[in-house]
């Protein structure tokens, strides 16, 4: 009753929100480590000369209401017209029964990336049928789990066509002159590294062009004609050049399929399946190739195996997890897939199924169909005779045309000379066709939908009758037997419940930060304000995503210790290719293009050797020392030796090996006095936030994964976000886009994706977590992380060794339990440790990275010491389960580790264990049981039998 005004409103601070140990329980857990307090401890563990003596002062801390009451107001400075723009995006109606049980459910979008499958059935299924969607309507062997964009998947369709080309002199790339614009920038930016020479001509032509290793062709061009390739693919591949086919995939739904017409590749972009257009993105793109190049194919493919049992189950497939292990010798540097974007699509395929797809198809076509008619009648030219849903319409009086369409705020294509462009989609209504008129032929032209429809033929002739679809889709009973939404929803909620997300359980695992992602944080993404803005809209309607993102970057500037932030990189990989385009352009600006040497220790990332490999640079390994820290002396020696063309050093901090290197500032001295630049690696920056910085500590650029430190949610694997700081003499170089032109905001670099602002719709996320929780509570979320980290180390060093510590025996937010040892001892491998947590109802912390043989633990900030006690209970009773093993008590090849993880059915079949039923099922107790649905995936099987489409449901009972 005596507390002040300034007390009570103090008690609604997000910080407690966020953070999960009380106050309370930080003094118990300092206690427990010997720290006096949280700053002592960080005094302990972070090297004097780095640290900040105040965190950035980005701002106060917000309540949830205040922020999304602020954000809100600068939300509706964005002006939602009716954008007809297309170009590879369009408006479209998310099904409420995916919006709410997938989209705003955290069951679904805090998931972790499928590595450990036994806890990931669900959304592997989700990802199998957008796979079979995406079989079904490119008429190709095999399908990814999605990429990127389209742009990114037409950059990776140039790579693996000259992977898979047997015309080893050939390196020249040809482009279709009617690919998307966005599509073509990216393309020549990747080109450029690699150095190829892209050829951009009439699709005719490109038999008249010699040395080609790969074409690029658009089914429906970006101006909106229908092609038919079937003769062109046939004379290119009769030359062995291989032939990659951008399709639109409601257009598939009733367009000839591009393997039907001989393509080698074909891919494209799935947001119209259900995705706002959200300024650009997230948004999942479809790949598919035939089989013959399915080892050179990027990214992730979901496969079908069995598990321990001989049931059918699925995994990820073996070549998906390659950039991790063939570093700089990997086919692409993707480490992220969209799969909640790409789930989003495949349930909006099984929501309306091949009937319901192509009612929305044909009623698109039509209404296309329709405004064409009207035009003709009204004497306007179209320039195409074939369209599926997009026409480009010759004006006289464009600026008059463009004019009326702004009155009655409608967006219209204008960068094509003399003519407009008009793209419907399914949000399409009768009042928008006269509307559309009324822009084009002036406002009394007296047209009635129902009599324009008569005049239309029934038969329309504005698709080829060759390139009319003749074969059926999606006949796997997945996408015809839940239209219902009682079926819907509980199919949905059935994936949902066989994996293991953040709503049920700690997922400890290291360099990959599994944070909360607050509601609050969540609901701004919904928003028509956001979500329906298309990224190529005259930037006056996106005044409100201007001064959102610049806020943004405004804050994360002063967090980096930066002086510039580009905001377009996709992913945390796409950061690290844009960030080391920036050193390579700076260099060639100082006539310093023989710069090419990139030097990476040797515990980075897969990703860090594979993104150099990408931006055309050699990969020269600096050794580790024993302790785990960066051999200055082989550094030293490497970059002396390296000379003139040494480019850059990409290192990580804390390190990989989840310490805080004492040298960090010498290794950047040195590779600056040899005139390299340093990248250091953003993987861990959220134990930097507050404490110190990449600028402060003396790097030159570095990439953010908003994913991780910034709160934007894994979403099973995807979407990230990797915007990259950069000092101000990078900031010229960092990528520009060729469509969109925002004067002091983007360079006129090439692009790296196909969006300027990358997926900018989930940007608010991150927004709304900097600006609840302050600037001292972002210095908070970094200094709890670090103490429960070391909690974690300091309560189970005795039972399994803390691989590598800084000064003090201290680690950083993460560390490496060293699992080698006991299975020296035992023959208990960190695989079977990892799979019994799973029966204690914990997914598995990082298995065998950053070093073979080990578990890498992250318990990040917003675990409470109540959910820090109960996995560190499971890891000391397993460690006595391990001792049981190793006394003689259980046979090796039979006891609960081997045998784990355990499933229901157990309780009821035969046992014959030497261990009971209960102590197999429930070692933790029955409380909360969690109960995985597959029993241990047969990896060796799946790698020798790879299956990537929907299995029958029969395989399933």
């Amino acid at each position: 009753m005596n507390q002040t005004l300034s007390q009570l409103e103090n008690s609604e601070a997000f910080i407690d929100r966020h953070i999960g140990p009380s106050s309370e329980q930080q003094k118990q857990m300092l206690e427990a480590v010997g720290a006096d307090s949280l700053d002592a401890l960080i005094a302990q563990i972070v090297p004097a000369d780095i640290q900040l003596a105040e965190p950035p002062n980005t701002s106060g801390a917000a309540t949830e209401h205040d922020a999304l009451a602020e954000l809100k107001a600068i939300a509706r400075r964005n002006k939602c017209f009716k954008s007809w723009i297309g170009m590879g995006y369009a408006a479209v109606h998310t099904p409420p029964v995916i919006l709410r049980n997938m989209l705003e459910n955290p069951g679904w979008y805090t998931a972790y990336t499928p590595y450990q499958p036994e806890v990931s059935q669900g959304r592997l299924e989700a990802l199998l049928n957008f796979q079979q969607l995406t079989l079904d309507l490119t008429g190709l062997d095999i399908a990814s789990a999605s990429l990127l964009d389209e742009a990114t998947a037409a950059a990776e369709a140039m790579a693996m066509a000259k992977r898979a080309s047997k015309l080893k002199g050939a390196n020249r790339f040809f482009v279709a002159a009617d690919v998307h614009p966005q599509t073509l920038d990216v393309v020549r930016t990747r080109a450029e590294t690699f150095g190829f020479e892209v050829i951009v001509d009439e699709a005719r032509r490109a038999t008249e062009h010699q040395d080609l290793f790969g074409v690029l062709l658009q089914q429906a061009g970006t101006t909106g004609e229908v092609h038919d390739y079937g003769d062109l693919i046939a004379e290119l591949k009769s030359r062995k050049i291989i032939v990659s086919v951008a399709a639109d995939l409601m257009a598939l739904v009733l367009l000839t399929a591009p393997g039907k017409q001989g393509a080698d590749i074909a891919f494209g972009s799935a947001q119209r399946f259900g995705v706002p257009m959200g300024y650009g993105g997230p948004h999942a793109a479809f790949f598919a190739a035939r089989d013959e190049f399915k080892r050179s194919m990027p990214g992730r493919i979901i496969g079908v195996s069995r598990d321990a049992s001989g049931q059918t189950a699925l995994r990820m497939a073996m070549q998906t997890r390659e950039q991790h292990i063939r570093r700089e010798k990997a086919n692409s540097n993707i480490c992220t897939s969209q799969v909640l974007l790409a789930n989003i699509a495949g349930f909006y395929a099984v929501w309306h199924g091949p009937q319901g797809l192509k009612r929305i198809a044909n009623r698109i076509h039509r209404f296309t169909d329709i405004l064409a008619a009207g035009l003709k009648t009204k004497g306007l030219t179209l320039r195409h005779e074939s369209w599926f849903d997009t026409l480009c319409v010759e004006v006289a009086d464009k600026a008059g045309v463009l004019a009326r369409a702004e009155q009655r705020e409608i967006n219209l294509r204008s960068d094509t000379p003399g003519a407009v462009g008009i793209t419907l989609d399914e949000t399409t209504t009768r009042q928008d066709v006269l509307d559309l008129l009324s822009v084009l032929t002036g406002d009394d032209h007296g047209f009635e939908i129902d009599a324009l429809d008569k005049e239309v033929a029934l038969d329309s002739r504005s698709v080829p009758q060759a390139m009319l679809r003749d074969d059926e889709i999606l006949t796997h009973p997945n996408f015809n037997r839940y239209h219902s939404e009682t079926e819907m929803m509980r199919y949905m909620h059935g994936l949902e419940r066989k994996d293991l997300a953040l709503n049920q359980a700690m997922i400890p695992l290291g360099s990959c930060t599994m944070k909360l992602n607050a509601a609050a944080e969540m609901i701004p993404i919904t928003w028509p304000e956001f979500a329906s803005l298309h990224p190529f809209c005259p930037p006056e309607q996106a005044e409100g995503y201007q001064l959102m993102i610049g806020q943004l970057s405004e804050w994360l500037v002063k967090l980096t210790g930066y002086d510039a932030l580009c905001m377009q990189p996709n992913s945390g990989a796409q950061g690290e290719y844009a960030g080391l385009l920036a050193i390579r352009r700076y260099h060639a600006s100082r006539n310093e293009s023989g710069r090419d040497i990139c030097l990476i220790p040797s515990s980075a990332h897969g990703t860090n050797p594979a993104s150099a490999q990408m931006a055309g640079m050699q990969v020269v390994v600096v050794a580790c020392d024993k302790q785990g820290n960066i051999d200055l002396a082989d550094l030293r020696a490497k970059a002396e030796q390296a000379g003139e063309q040494l480019s850059c050093i990409m290192v990580t901090y804390p390190s990989t090996h989840g310490v805080y290197e004492e040298t960090i500032r010498e290794v950047c001295q040195i590779v600056h006095q040899f005139g390299g630049q340093v990248y250091l690696d953003g993987a861990n920056m959220n134990a930097q936030v507050g404490i110190t910085s990449p600028g402060h500590i003396g790097a030159d650029v570095s990439h953010l994964n908003l994913h991780k430190t910034f709160c934007i949610p894994h979403g099973g694997g995807g979407p990230g976000m990797g915007p990259i700081g950069v000092k101000a003499h990078l900031a010229p170089f960092v990528p520009g886009h060729s469509v969109v032109q925002i004067e002091g905001t983007l360079t006129t670099q090439g692009a790296v994706s196909a969006a300027p602002f990358g997926s900018a719709s989930i940007l608010p996320i991150s927004w709304m977590y900097i600006r609840m929780m302050g600037a001292q509570g972002l210095k908070k979320a970094s200094q709890v992380a670090i103490l429960n980290a070391n909690y974690i180390a300091s309560r189970l060093k005795s039972a399994y060794p803390v691989l590598y510590t800084g000064r003090d025996g201290r680690v950083a937010h993460e560390c490496i339990l060293d699992i080698r040892p006991l299975k020296e001892q035992t023959g208990i491998s960190e695989m079977d440790i990892a799979k019994r947590l799973i029966d204690y109802g914990f997914h598995a912390p990082t298995m065998s990275f950053p070093v073979a043989g080990t578990l890498m633990v992250e318990p990040t900030e917003s675990e409470s010491q109540m959910e820090l006690d109960r996995f560190i209970d499971a890891m000391l009773t397993i460690r006595r389960e391990i001792d049981r093993v190793a006394d003689g008590e259980w046979p090796l090849e039979d006891n609960p580790l081997v045998n784990a993880p355990h499933i229901q059915q157990e309780l009821v079949s035969e046992w014959s264990h030497p261990y009971s039923r209960e102590l197999a099922v429930f070692p933790a107790g029955q409380q909360n049981k969690y109960w995985p649905t597959v029993k241990r995936l047969d990896d060796v099987y799946g790698d020798r039998n790879l299956f990537c489409s929907c299995v029958p449901i029969s395989e399933y009972q």
